[in-house]
């Protein structure tokens, strides 16, 4: 199998989603099956150069590969490569880095 590289532009971010199953308050695991609804927390495994000022320099990125991220729900755009999900969005539509 065939590897590739993605490698985003801009101030733009790939993001491997985090799944967490829901407990209920009975201990009854809900599937992340049941909740279509996207994650809001991932790891980023990829960061553009940062956006282009209009002064010509770059702006530099807050977030680096290996960071754990909250990030608007419906903002990102999904992407499949070699069967992983990933997720593609500006850093702008991330809230928070979990440390």
């Amino acid at each position: 199998m065939r590897f590739m590289k993605i490698k985003p532009l801009n101030d733009n971010v790939v993001v491997k989603p985090t799944k967490e199953n829901e407990v209920t308050k009975a201990g009854i695991v809900l599937p992340d099956t049941i909740d279509k609804e996207r994650p809001e927390k991932g790891e980023i495994i990829a960061v553009g150069e940062g956006k282009i000022l209009e002064n010509g320099q770059r702006a530099l990125m807050s977030v680096k590969v290996g960071d754990k991220i909250i990030f608007k729900k419906y903002s990102p755009d999904e992407i499949k490569v070699d069967d992983q999900e990933y997720l593609i969005l500006s850093q702008n539509d991330i809230l928070a880095i979990i440390e």
